[in-house]
């Protein structure tokens, strides 16, 4: 272990989705390898003996953008991109940087791809909104990870799981992500259960994020999240848009859903073909420091 000082983050959260939020190139985290880092994440996003957290993030330089984006979960594991995530990191970012605020735009590098960020102010000035151009959906198994010889897109695959059926539609935002549909208020699925089963069930070769979907009407859908790498969280960015493509997919929804999760309601955008945006909140819970033990 690297002995390193104190480093500052924000504690931030999306729609109740939250973050460590860190810069990257702080002189503390020089030399911070892979491994270092999600072992960091698993310590900071202890909510017990940690700051607890949805996950941490790296605000770091690029060559391809304005900023880079790590995503590291509670367990570990790094994410290919969050959007509650890159709402955070774009608030971040244009609150401390004066020139890219009046601008009022950031472009981030994330293993999913460059996505651009347009920032909307508060009425003290900071950034209060952030719309986020999550880029084109994937209906490919292959880019989910799902081990089906079915062709794109797969809707209402069956998959046992926890003692139940379900029949998911399967769905990458650069990242990947299993769509179930049912007709019963969200907050009764046993979602502690099958969530997890989801995530880690055979047919997905590297995991996958888990949504539990209610259609309301043609405008708005009900969701909950077993995210992959973190449990189930209060919001999941990449998720909503993901629950938003596939409702539309099935004729339920239009161009336009408001996607209501337990932690707030996020804004979805897509016409059935090119780029899905995603609008929503971004909010600064408090700024601290940790200091890693030598």
């Amino acid at each position: 272990m690297i002995d390193m000082s104190a480093w500052g983050f924000w504690k931030m959260h999306g729609a109740g989705n939250d973050f460590v939020v860190t810069a990257g190139d702080d002189p503390a985290h020089a030399g911070r390898s892979d491994e270092e880092w999600s072992a960091l994440a698993r310590r900071v996003c202890d909510r017990h003996f940690g700051v607890g957290a949805d996950g941490l993030i790296a605000v770091l330089p690029s060559e391809a953008a304005d900023r880079r984006m790590r995503m590291f979960n509670p367990d570990g594991s790094e994410s290919e991109m969050c959007g509650n995530g890159i709402r955070c990191l774009a608030k971040f970012v244009l609150d401390q940087d004066e020139g890219l605020r009046a601008r009022g735009t950031l472009s981030v590098d994330t293993l999913a791809g460059v996505l651009d960020a347009v920032a909307t102010p508060g009425e003290d000035g900071t950034v209060a909104r952030v719309r986020v151009s999550m880029g084109e959906p994937s209906f490919a198994p292959e880019d989910i990870g799902a081990l089906v010889e079915q062709a794109s897109p797969v809707l209402g695959l069956p998959l046992e799981a926890a003692g139940t059926e379900q029949r998911v539609t399967l769905v990458s935002m650069g990242n990947p992500h299993a769509v179930a549909f049912i007709e019963s208020a969200v907050e009764d699925f046993e979602l502690a259960s099958v969530g997890p089963a989801i995530e880690h069930h055979p047919v997905f070769s590297n995991r996958t994020n888990f949504e539990v979907v209610r259609i309301r009407d043609e405008g708005a859908i009900d969701m909950r999240v077993w995210e992959r790498g973190a449990g189930e969280t209060l919001a999941c960015g990449s998720g909503a848009c993901a629950a938003a493509v596939a409702s539309r997919l099935h004729g339920y929804v239009g161009d336009h859903v408001d996607v209501h999760l337990p932690g707030g309601t996020l804004g979805i955008g897509w016409d059935g073909a090119g780029a899905v945006s995603l609008e929503g909140p971004a909010t600064l819970v408090f700024t601290s420091t940790w200091e890693d033990p030598a």
